[in-house]
């Protein structure tokens, strides 16, 4: 590795160290707003089981979801956000073949 790119990269941890300490905020931050769970099921028309077999996901955790007992978090979120805005993404990576 080049002295100039390890050096970014040095410096780069550190700055991680310092927000997760508290010591810095960090640059830049990502929020998403609510999403609602049986909307996006019922753009594909699937059950509970149906919808939570496409994702990979138990039963119980889609019910939480829809019923605002628990939110979904990092890779779920981004998952469902896909499953909202790209519907064909999500039927494509799913399909077999």
């Amino acid at each position: 590795m080049k002295d100039e790119l390890f050096a970014q990269l040095v410096a780069s941890v550190k700055e991680g160290g310092k927000i997760l300490r508290g010591e810095q905020e960090p640059s830049r931050t990502f929020s998403y707003g609510a999403l609602d769970i049986k909307r996006i099921r019922g753009k594909y028309n699937l059950t509970q089981e149906q919808f939570a077999a496409m994702l990979g996901i138990s039963v119980r955790t889609v019910q939480h979801w829809e019923q605002g007992r628990r939110v979904p978090e990092g890779p779920a979120m981004v998952l469902l956000r896909v499953a909202d805005r790209h519907p064909e993404a999500i039927i494509d990576a799913v399909m077999p073949g």
